[in-house]
């Protein structure tokens, strides 16, 4: 069946006749001959589209489009008027009527109306859906990462996704800054509403601004039509200014004036524009040196970071790489429609010796050519990328016995490594090394404690070296 539909007329005739047309059509149509048998009927049943005239006795159609409205939304009404009532079906319109049909109206033109509001019906459910796959695929508990310093970004995040504040993200390239800003995006109030993305690296000067405020037809040679910028599109919604470091001086002021006022002209136009929208920015620059060097206004460095939200790299999260590693292996081979794959002993050791300059981003695509290159059920180190491949640890004459082993060697070796690194920056220091690795104190101390490591040797050490 096409759609459920009630058809609600005082004369049973014409709502027979109503019936037999749109059932000859493959619709599953019933009748009522009253407000009042519509509504029982919507009590033990659910339609997808209610046709009722707009005279009843007893309650109106407007009564029923009013009942139906509040009981329920989803079902689209179409009012039939008669003719001199315009003025009913513009009211009908307004209290959410989706399409009325002035008597008399032959089949062909019902038959338009009810495809056109059964496929309303079909547009909004798909948007509903897509909306809300789209949000579950933002949601915070589907970001990957265990770590201290993941879990403080998070939080940051959960505290300021319902607000209109403006967040700057910044980290080094590949951490997932796109990522957060869709976190905040969608678990927030304005997730109905576009996100919308500039790189502001990509432009120019002048083509930056057309793309962030649109421009007027003429306003510089290849301007053929007006076109809207970006902040109109983002409209009621967020915009997300990426790279925000790399800006133009003179589109700064412009940016500014739109944070302060909300309202700015397009390129070449003179009319100001009104806009209501979020912004979030992101960069992995130091803008506090760019400021000292005044290639960063001070006053937007301070308009954008309200709120600021500092990814750590890879390197810094170290145990996270085995569930990134996992999580990139599932979805990969998933989106790609390949059987699953097992990382062979020395093909993970060298995903977790690499140091991942890239970081988050680097790694995904290493396991992403892995999945591709592998011909067996097996990813080997001769399927990873050159440069990991480097870093795979010269093997022992021991063997562990089992991958599960293997991993476990591989973590204790990196942990080991990674945590006397920061021991011999801090000279020993325990609560400075803790604060750079995003640990907390007592979970360094019990690190400490497991792998034997004497934090005392490199207070001695870097006291030694100062002398």
């Amino acid at each position: 069946m096409k759609g459920r539909i009630l058809i609600v007329d005082d004369e049973r005739a014409i709502g027979l006749a109503v019936q037999r047309l749109l059932g000859g059509r493959g619709y599953d149509a019933e009748t009522a001959v009253s407000a009042e048998e519509a509504l029982e009927k919507f009590g033990r049943s659910a339609y997808h589209l209610v046709i009722t005239d707009l005279t009843l006795p007893k309650q109106s159609g407007m009564d029923l489009l009013r009942a139906i409205r509040e009981s329920s939304p989803e079902t689209a009404v179409i009012m039939i008027t008669a003719h001199g009532s315009e003025r009913a079906a513009v009211e009908a319109m307004k209290l959410g009527a989706a399409d009325y049909l002035p008597k008399p109206f032959d089949n062909d033109e019902l038959e338009l109306i009810v495809d056109r509001a059964l496929e309303g019906i079909a547009l909004r459910r798909d948007f509903r859906l897509l909306q809300e796959k789209v949000t579950d695929a933002y949601r915070f508990e589907r970001m990957i990462g265990q770590s201290p310093a993941m879990q403080r970004v998070f939080d940051v995040i959960r505290k300021v996704a319902d607000t209109d504040l403006t967040v700057l993200i910044r980290g080094p390239s590949g951490t997932g800054k796109e990522l957060v800003a869709n976190a905040l995006h969608y678990n927030g109030p304005r997730r109905a509403k576009p996100l919308v993305k500039v790189n502001c690296a990509a432009f120019s000067r002048e083509l930056v601004e057309s793309e962030l405020f649109g421009h007027e037809k003429g306003a510089f040679t290849g301007a053929i039509g007006t076109r809207e910028g970006k902040f109109e599109v983002a409209d009621g919604g967020t915009l997300f200014l990426d790279e925000i470091g790399d800006m133009p001086l003179e589109t700064q002021a412009k940016i500014l004036r739109v944070l302060q006022e909300r309202e700015f002209e397009r390129v070449g136009g003179n009319r100001t524009l009104r806009v209501d929208v979020r912004v979030l920015a992101a960069t992995n620059q130091d803008l506090e040196s760019r400021v000292k060097a005044g290639t960063f206004r001070e006053d937007l460095y301070y308009r954008l970071n309200v709120v600021g939200v500092a990814l750590p790299s890879l390197r810094e999260r170290p145990e996270d790489l085995p569930l990134l590693i996992e999580h990139f292996l599932a979805t990969t081979t998933a989106r790609l429609g390949r059987e699953p794959k097992a990382l062979a002993p020395a093909a993970y050791r060298a995903l977790l010796a690499h140091e991942w300059k890239g970081n988050v981003r680097e790694l995904e695509h290493a396991i992403e050519q892995a999945v591709v290159l592998a011909s067996a059920t097996e990813i080997g180190l001769e399927d990873l990328p050159p440069a990991v491949r480097s870093a795979a640890p010269e093997e022992s004459g021991e063997r562990p016995g089992s991958f599960r082993d293997a991993k476990q060697q591989m973590i204790e070796r990196f942990e080991r490594q990674f945590i006397g690194e920061a021991l011999e920056r801090h000279q020993g220091n325990i609560s400075h090394a803790a604060e750079e690795l995003g640990m907390y104190r007592q979970h360094l101390q019990t690190k400490l404690a497991e792998y034997g490591i004497d934090a005392e040797l490199y207070r001695r050490r870097g006291e030694k070296h100062e002398r």
